[in-house]
Parts: structure tokens; sequence; C-alpha cells
């Protein structure tokens, strides 16, 4: 009789549970807006809408006017002076033949030692610079929006493994708490699914407020609206993906060394201090100023017109501090990229390892083990209801299964991540192509 009591609950559960499910599917896209993206489809939105790139190139554009500005030459100077008023002729700006005095002056500043064109490296550096800077910017955050969007991926995969759970465990408390008011079934069994139902609903709270965060972070990349919610759809290509082993890691050295924009600003780094180097020699000679005027009547003879040459003795300042500092800032640079060299190589041979070691336990996974377990928890619910096994075991294979398929889900994604970390690293996309 117990038995029969089971059977038809379970027979009744069946339907309802699936109904239950694709409600709840439907009720989500349609009570709020989804925006269903593929990793190729963000990448595009992120090029045209982040903010942060944008600002970057306005650094780029704001370093190529310093160029148009270093490439001006230095305008010409002219003054004039005129007698305000003539005692003798009571007249004021007397311009009679006979009148006050008044002179004019021109001058042309002449920048010797090649200042100039040294003016003008430095600003082509300069733009060099902000391009790298734009570049290492882009690198670090296509790296956080692709790392997103696979959490978001196999977040939501979990997801789906708690909606499923928490879903068929609610109607199945709602049924065993109807059959333990007729006095079918024992309080503990209802206890039991009770408290297994409230753990994976903590779970899956927590779960949710990780993919909203990580789905916060995506939508600001995408300049995306707030209000949203990100479905991310990816479908893994393993000739897209490539196999780690395929690439030596020489080879992924070299990549680094030669595309990873960080080192290209550090060795232009390296250029700029000695071109100001050269600079700061070039500014201890003196530039000269030539001058013509004309001189009314202020001078030895009326009429006086004169040519000049004028600049400053360097017997104090020949700009000895300027050129110290230019040489401590050549040595400087030259630590700096030897010191990011040394980081490049520290934080491939990190990631590499870290990529093999996920790789290897990733393929050692059976590609069916996913189907296979699937079937067996079908095979445990029916044995479960044919009260083959106890409701201890019943709800141990659930947990069994749950937990196995959010560390397939983590594996999965740490993978993913990995094969990121070394595209990060490298500053090649290697892996993980779409």
């Amino acid at each position: 009789m117990f038995s029969k009591y089971i059977r038809a609950l379970f027979y009744t559960l069946i339907p309802v549970v699936c109904v239950m499910v694709g409600s709840a599917a439907r009720a989500q896209s349609i009570g709020t807006d989804t925006l269903r993206i593929t990793l190729p489809d963000a990448e595009d939105l992120f090029l045209k809408n982040n903010l942060s790139l944008i600002a970057q190139r306005y650094n780029i554009a704001d370093a190529q006017a310093q160029v148009i500005t270093a490439k001006l030459f230095n305008n010409p100077e002219i003054q004039l002076q005129h007698g305000l008023y003539n005692p003798t002729a009571k007249k004021f700006f007397d311009t009679s033949h006979e009148g006050q005095e008044y002179q004019a002056d021109v001058s042309q500043l002449i920048t010797t030692a090649g200042k100039r064109n040294k003016n003008i490296q430095l600003a082509n550096l300069n733009v060099q610079l902000a391009q790298y800077q734009f570049f290492d910017l882009l690198r670090t955050l296509r790296y956080t929006l692709r790392t997103d969007f696979f959490q978001i991926y196999y977040q939501q995969q979990s997801a789906k493994v708690y909606a499923e759970e928490i879903s068929s465990l609610s109607k199945i408390l709602k049924a065993f708490q109807e059959q333990y008011a007729k006095g079918n079934i024992a309080q503990k069994e209802v206890l039991r699914i009770q408290s297994q139902l409230y753990t994976l609903q903590t779970e899956q709270a927590t779960l949710q407020n990780s993919i909203d965060d990580v789905q916060s972070e995506f939508k600001l990349l995408l300049k995306a609206d707030p209000k949203v919610y990100v479905s991310a759809v990816y479908q893994a290509d393993p000739a897209a993906t490539m196999n780690l082993q395929s690439v030596a890691y020489p080879q992924l050295l070299d990549s680094a060394y030669t595309n990873r924009a960080d080192l290209k600003a550090a060795r232009t780094a390296v250029d700029y201090s000695n071109t100001n180097l050269r600079l700061q020699k070039a500014n201890a000679v003196p530039d000269i100023t030539i001058l013509a005027g004309y001189d009314k009547q202020g001078n030895y003879i009326r009429d006086y017109n004169y040519v000049g040459i004028a600049m400053p003795l360097p017997f104090f300042n020949r700009n000895q501090g300027g050129i110290k500092q230019a040489r401590i800032a050549v040595d400087a640079s030259k630590t700096q990229l030897e010191l990011q060299q040394d980081q490049v190589q520290s934080q491939l041979a990190n990631s590499y390892q870290s990529a093999i070691r996920l790789d290897r336990l990733a393929n050692s996974f059976d590609p069916k083990f996913k189907t296979d377990f699937n079937h067996l928890i079908d095979e445990v619910f029916k044995n479960y209801q044919r009260r083959n096994i106890s409701l201890l075991e019943f709800l141990d294979f659930y947990d069994s299964y749950k937990s196995n398929t959010l560390q397939l889900n983590t594996l999965q994604q740490d993978r993913a991540n990995s094969l990121e970390q070394l595209n990060y690293v490298t500053g090649t996309s290697f892996f993980n192509k779409q």
C-alpha cells in the first residue's frame, strides 16, 4: 500500500516538474530583457563602445598634436617705442620730422645644436608610447572581457543544475507534505528533503550573486544597458581552441617578447630617455637671437639702422642638473625594461604550467561522462520510485550529480581562463579563437 502511494506520487511529479522548469525559463525570458551574446559579438561591442579605450584614443590624438607643436618654429618678436609727449613742441605723439624719438626692433630666436629636431623626436616617441599604452590597455580589458564571458557562461550552466534540482525538490516537498498529512510517509523524509532544498537555495543565491557581479563588470565593458540580463552563448570548437601541446614554450616566449605592448612601451621609454639626454646636452649650447632695428634720433647719429646678434654666455649654467637627471632616467628606464622582461618570463612560466595541468586534467575526462552521469541520475530516480533505494541514497546521488556537474563546469571555466591567461601574457591570440 505504501509503495502504491509513492509510485503514484512520482508519476504525478514527473510531468509537473517538466512543465514547471519550462514555465520558469519562459518567465525569466519574459520578465527580464535578455541580451543573448556570443564572444565575437561581445568583442565587437567592446571595441566600439568601451569608454576606457575611447579615452585612451584621445591621449594618442593629444600626443600627435604635440608633434605639430614641436615642428613649429619660434615666432619673431617686434618692439616699437614712441615718445609720449614732446615738451619742446608741446605735442603728444609728435610725428614730425623734427619731433620725438621712436624706435623699432625685430628679433628672431635661432635654436642651435639640433634642439628642434630632438624635440620632434621626443614628441614622436610620445606618440608611440601613447599607442603602446592603448594596445596594452586593450590587451588587459580584452582579457577581462573574455574571462568574464567564460565565467558567466559556465556559471549559468551551473545555475541550470540548481534550478532543475530546486524545481524538482520543491514539487517533491509539496507532495511529501501532502502525503505526510495523510500519514503515508514519515516526517523525517519531509524534513530531509526540506533541508536539502534550503541548502540548494542558499547555494543558488550565492552563485547568482557571483554571476550578477561578473555581469555588472561585463556590461560596463560593453557599455550595455545595466538592466539587461546577459545570456552567454558559447559552443566550444576544438579546432579553434587549439591543443596546448601544439605550441612550444619557446614560441610563446618569443611571441611575448615580440608582441607585448608593455614591453614595446618599455623599449620606447629607453629610446625616449636616450633622446632626452641628447636634448639636455644640446640645451647646454646657447641659442642665438638675431635682431635688426631702426632708431630715429636716440643714438650717435640720426636715423640709426642696425643689425645684431645676442646669446647667453654659458659661464655658470650649462644645464648640469638637466643632463644628470637625463642620465639617471636612462639608467632607470633600462632597469625597468630588464625588470619587465623578467616579469614576462615569470608570468609565462607560471601561466604555462597552470594551463598544462588544467589541460591534462580536462582531457583525462571521458567525453561521455556527463551524458552517462545524466542517464545514471535518471535511473536513480526510477529506482527510488520503485523503492529499490532509500531516500538518503537518492538524495546522496542527487548531491553527487550536482557536485560533479559543478566541478566539471568549474574545470572547463578554469581551463578556458588558463588559455586566456596565456593569450594575455604572450600578447597573441593563440587559443580560444572564435
